[in-house]
């Protein structure tokens, strides 16, 4: 853990997922020209906060439910040419290497998809700790990180006729993520 410094507003404790307020989505350049964006409706984030100052965080990613808004692609996603669901239904990070600076973060950790786990750094910024009409104590987290997705295993790809590839290998990795105070 590498804390630069600690937030004013850190608190101590066990935070969990909102996963109503949450989404994880990312994008891949597309036939060179634009991009396909899509999410994952399923998953799983668990923060914990210490008195010394120590964060990690765990997510998982549950791989089948990827949505790009159109079924035949997101099906062929969760095929041995992307995901490879059946032999791999999650990602996983796990994180807890953190640098402070205000609002803004870096937060350094490993990310395993198809069985190949790798370092991945996210930047981001801290929304800020409120207390919503319910009681609960909320923080709000904003990320991104790139991966080049052949690292993984995300080989696929068909040439263009007029020159270059269906697919870029850089995919762009968003999270909006609210968390409950335990």
């Amino acid at each position: 853990m590498t804390a630069t410094t600690t937030h004013p507003q850190y608190a101590v404790g066990t935070w969990k997922l909102d996963p109503t307020h949450s989404e994880i989505t990312f994008s891949v350049r597309h036939l060179a020209i634009s991009k396909v964006r899509g999410s994952f409706r399923t998953f799983d984030v668990t923060v914990e906060t210490t008195a010394e100052g120590q964060v990690t965080v765990e997510a998982t990613v549950d791989i089948a439910s990827v949505d790009t808004n159109q079924k035949d692609r997101d099906n062929h996603l969760r095929t041995s040419d992307f995901f490879l669901v059946e032999e791999y239904p999650t990602m996983t990070f796990r994180g807890s290497d953190i640098a402070i600076d205000g609002d803004d973060f870096t937060l350094a950790g490993e990310l395993t998809l198809r069985g190949v786990t790798k370092p991945v750094t996210l930047r981001g910024e801290f929304g800020g700790i409120v207390t919503d009409g319910y009681g609960q104590t909320k923080a709000g987290v904003t990320a991104s990180t790139k991966i080049n997705r052949k690292d993984f295993g995300v080989n696929w790809n068909a040439a263009l006729e007029g020159g270059g590839f269906t697919l870029g290998d850089d995919v762009t990795v968003n999270v909006e993520i609210q968390l409950v105070l335990q």
